[in-house]
């Protein structure tokens, strides 16, 4: 697949970067990057390289939020039952955990409700609330789930419950009447931070109740581990108050992790390894999701607020036999898409893929959209339809693509939807899914151009290998932890050569040492083994994009670039693009 090669090339720009380098005394390439942060002046800049608890937002800014701690405050003090029901995503899980510790640990009677996949569907039901209702539950609180449960709320408030919304989905035409809302995504929210995850929400409710009962700060930072994981699971902007979350969250997480994330980490973890966003990403985030995949999620919540070290050890194990079943029904449901695509999709016209089928499991067709982006790179939905005609899809996006407003424009072929910008699940009958892949197509044809379904890579800045060194290293590695619109700098490297054999290693992987002006680095390219040849045959100077890592092998410490692409000098385009530079 072709890729384009992004590069800010506005002079403008540029001088800024120099303005502010000069300024602050940094170098020009770090200023640059700042700024395309969004970071623009000194203040800024020094908040973000040192997140500070203490730069949290005031919890009551938060819309509904001073009504949500009234009405738990009464539910605590009159030792009502309360009902938290949460998502079975890593962010629903972590959200579940959190509230429910804290509710414990100021001695609340609480329970809680997490839907199976297979059998529940997505968000909040009449039935899960009947049977709370039942079982004596008086006040139920939604995490990660319910801004968009209009008539389920109105169900609950009609029996008589008490109802709280903690949720980041983007709400939908009519809010729920419930009693608080939280979801700084409302429109009329004046909370000054928009993109917090569902765990998020849930700490900010937590911080709120423990500052009106006049808690020590330390009580409620001890949950903060619960929020790094579930911030970083859901791959929101590590920006802001998520960056100050989860920059502790991961402090708190590798000194003294919660008993049931400490025997996660063992089964997911290298011993003795710091755990950052990747880790959670790739290695804890799928085994907590694996059980919401293939079967009931709270034994993922089980896990996350037991105390019992031996019960933490059988439950983690558990994560990680489930895990290991769902990788293995993922291939399976990848190759059958795959075999779709080859046999359904015309690539040269189709900007969206549509996939239905009724023997996927419902539980892995996330991913697995996900992976069919990678490969084609379009917006993708994949449903699975069973055997009542109900189908039930997950939709992924590309760059720049709203996946949530191409549904709500299709909402009317639709029983349920519900998301994100670039990730969003669906309810749909069967016999409605030709007329909604036309649809979505003629949407898609609007809205995206040829060169939207072209990946690219953001280049950050042009960079002489000389420039590389430790100082500079260690300068980059305090934008950590990196994530979504922080993510580690690409750099671009003009007319560099191979000073040793261009060889593949491991499963499909590049290695060469780069050399320019007496300067050499180890370079490797995760995935790309596949250029070797062209490399090869090609000889001379390369131009290579990359970041800059620190590396750790049998006790040796390097600085290595990890290739994101490589060519022969020229062979790719490399596009002006105005980045996010502020002003």
């Amino acid at each position: 697949m072709d890729v384009l090669w992004e590069h800010p090339g506005e002079r403008s720009s540029r001088n800024r970067a120099s303005e502010l380098a000069d300024k602050l005394n940094i170098s020009p390439i770090i200023a640059e990057i700042l700024l395309n942060r969004g970071l623009r002046d000194e203040a800024e800049i020094e908040a973000f390289f040192s997140p500070d608890l203490g730069n949290l937002h005031d919890p009551m800014l938060m819309k509904d939020m001073d009504r949500a701690v009234e009405v738990l405050e009464a539910a605590l003090y009159d030792r009502r039952r309360i009902l938290i029901y949460g998502d079975y995503d890593v962010d629903g899980v972590t959200s579940v955990s959190l509230l429910y510790l804290a509710l414990k640990d100021l001695g609340g009677r609480v329970q809680y409700r997490i839907p199976e996949r297979q059998h529940d569907g997505y968000g909040l039901s009449e039935q899960a609330i009947r049977e709370a209702w039942e079982q004596g539950a008086r006040l139920l609180v939604t995490v990660d789930t319910g801004t968009t449960a209009v008539e389920q709320v109105r169900y609950a408030r009609e029996m008589g419950m008490q109802v709280v919304i903690c949720d980041h989905h983007r709400p939908g035409e009519e809010l729920p009447d419930a009693d608080a809302v939280l979801n700084p995504k409302q429109a009329d929210c004046p909370y000054p931070f928009k993109d917090l995850a569902a765990v998020g929400v849930v700490f900010k409710l937590v911080q709120a109740l423990g500052e009106h009962l006049q808690l020590e700060p330390a009580a409620i930072r001890k949950y903060l581990d619960l929020a790094a994981l579930g911030s970083a699971a859901d791959i929101v902007p590590l920006m802001g108050e998520n960056r100050i979350l989860v920059s502790h969250g991961l402090e708190k997480l590798n000194l003294r992790p919660l008993t049931g994330i400490r025997a996660l980490l063992d089964v997911s973890s290298p011993r003795n390894r710091e755990v950052d966003v990747s880790h959670i990403i790739f290695g804890m985030a799928p085994r907590i999701n694996a059980v919401g995949r293939m079967g009931n999620a709270e034994r993922a919540v089980e896990l996350l607020i037991t105390r019992n070290r031996d019960k933490a050890r059988d439950i983690a194990r558990v994560l990680e036999k489930e895990n290991t079943a769902r990788k293995c029904i993922d291939q399976d449901t990848l190759e059958a898409a795959l075999h779709k695509v080859e046999e359904e999709v015309n690539l040269e016209d189709d900007r969206v893929i549509v996939l239905d089928r009724r023997d996927w499991h419902c539980g892995v067709i996330g991913i697995v959209a996900s992976r069919i982006i990678e490969k084609f790179h379009r917006p993708t939905v994949l449903i699975s339809v069973d055997d009542d005609g109900i189908g039930k899809g997950s939709a992924r996006s590309i760059p720049g693509f709203d996946v949530y407003s191409a549904l709500n424009e299709n909402r009317h072929l639709l029983e349920q939807f519900g998301g994100h910008k670039y990730a969003a699940g669906l309810t749909i009958r069967e016999e409605n899914i030709p007329l909604f892949r036309t649809r979505l197509k003629e949407y898609c044809d609007k809205v995206l151009e040829a060169g939207d379904l072209v990946p690219r890579l953001e280049i950050a800045a042009e960079l002489p290998l000389s420039f590389i060194n430790r100082d500079f290293v260690q300068t980059l590695s305090r934008f950590a932890p990196f994530g979504p619109r922080n993510g580690r700098a690409l750099f671009l490297s003009r007319g560099v050569r191979a000073s040793s054999s261009i060889r593949q290693v491991g499963n499909g992987h590049l290695f060469l040492k780069l050399e320019q002006d007496g300067y050499e680095f180890e370079a490797i390219g995760y995935g790309l083994g596949w250029l070797r040849e062209e490399l090869q045959e090609a000889g001379g100077a390369m131009d290579a994009v990359y970041t800059v890592e620190d590396n750790s092998w049998q006790g040796k410490r390097s600085i290595q670039l990890h290739l994101k692409d490589i060519c022969p000098t020229g062979a790719r385009q490399i596009v002006e693009a105005r980045l996010n530079m502020a002003v």
